[in-house]
């Protein structure tokens, strides 16, 4: 890697807010996760240093029904700026209200569109990864997107797969279409919903589509594998995208976001904790999740999943593992968390993928799906779910 006196290797994003264009600075985005990025998780990524934090996703009509778990999920955490709210719909009229909720209601300052979920119940439905093979569908619902956050100053943004399958890449022609109606960025996972998460992504996907939105201005930003600030770095410089957006690499890692600013300014230390300061990441993390849900005991409930992923490579007996993976309030936590010696972070097995891994398949699509990309289809209205 650089050294530390190289220049910088990324400008930041800029953000066209109402207020302004925002400085999204470093270009490194925490990537919506379901049942993980609530304000808790997403406030240790800000104190790590990650520049743009999405919430999880949510169904647009989820929020136009109010529906209470949905509500609390956009709600940002104390300081958190841009507000940024990842938004899901299969229909363009349901789209529309719900942008308009969120800009007469000051509920989100970015909008980020879901159009990369390969879960069943996503694309059961002709949504998430599904929905771009639909060429007319989507482009009307990016459309009532675009045009109705416009009165209220909020850039809207899409992130987006490959496609369905290797027979059915959509990427580009999306987001060609999607740069033309106004869209602040793309973002690509570079995978498509048949691979999953598995196997390696195709990041030669996100450099043509760098090439193909060169005209458009539109910049570009790359999804996938990263799980170091080299690997950001070596994405960069692979496809040429403007910003990076982290996942997976992130569970149990926040710091993560500190290893990618330092080598997108040109650094080359990596960022290691050991395991007497991953505890006290651990212990802040409890901390922000229950004050987050007003109750130690679904706080606790809902750190369980994170303890695997924060131990992950380090030597911890297999009954304090189960412990940890119990755990009912924060003093014992805090007990369990004294227990455990110091020792140098395990970068072998602590930097190997991490969160889903779920092998490839064919999508769940709607009968009939393929027939035609310029179907103008009609959707059944998406679940009330928030998160995918």
């Amino acid at each position: 890697m650089a050294s530390a006196t190289t220049t910088r290797l990324l400008e930041p994003l800029q953000l066209p807010l109402k207020d302004g264009v925002h400085r999204v600075d470093p270009p490194v985005v925490l990537a919506p996760m379901a049942g993980i990025t609530n304000a808790a998780f997403r406030m240790l990524c800000r104190e790590q240093g990650a520049g743009l934090f999405v919430s999880e996703m949510v169904t647009a009509r989820a929020l136009l029904e109010r529906i209470p778990e949905t509500l609390r999920m956009i709600e940002p955490g104390a300081g958190e700026w841009p507000r940024s709210v990842q938004l899901y719909s299969v229909d363009p009229h349901h789209m529309g209200e719900a942008v308009k909720m969120i800009g007469r209601e000051n509920l989100a300052d970015h909008i980020d569109m879901n159009f990369g979920c390969p879960v069943p119940k996503v694309t059961r439905k002709g949504g998430g990864a599904a929905l771009p093979f639909k060429r007319n569908l989507f482009r009307e619902i990016v459309k009532a997107a675009v045009e109705n956050a416009k009165p209220y100053g909020i850039p809207v943004t899409v992130k987006m797969r490959i496609g369905i399958d290797t027979d059915h890449h959509t990427y580009l022609e999306a987001a060609k279409s999607a740069a033309d109606l106004g869209v602040a960025w793309v973002a690509l996972h570079a995978r498509t919903a048949q691979q999953m998460y598995e196997g390696k992504a195709d990041w030669s996907a996100i450099a043509n589509l760098v090439e193909h939105l060169k005209p458009t201005g539109v910049p570009v930003l790359g999804n996938g594998d990263i799980w170091s600030g080299a690997d950001g770095v070596e994405m960069v410089r692979q496809t040429g995208c403007a910003g990076v957006v982290v996942g997976r690499g992130c569970l149990g890692r926040p710091w993560l976001f500190a290893d990618l600013v330092d080598a997108f300014n040109g650094g080359d230390k990596r960022v290691l904790p050991t395991l007497h300061e991953v505890r006290e990441v651990m212990f802040r993390h409890g901390e922000l999740i229950v004050d987050y849900f007003e109750s130690e005991d679904r706080g606790c409930r809902d750190l369980r999943k994170h303890m695997a992923w924060y131990l992950k490579g380090f030597s911890v007996h297999s009954e304090l593992r189960r412990q940890f993976g119990m755990v009912g309030s924060l003093k014992e936590l805090r007990s369990l968390l004294d227990q455990l010696d110091d020792q140098p972070y395990p970068v072998e097995i602590g930097d190997k993928p991490r969160g889903r891994t779920s092998s490839g398949r064919p999508p769940t699509l709607p009968d009939g799906w393929l027939n035609d990309p310029d179907e103008m289809i009609h959707l059944d209205v998406e679940d009330m779910f928030s998160g995918g």
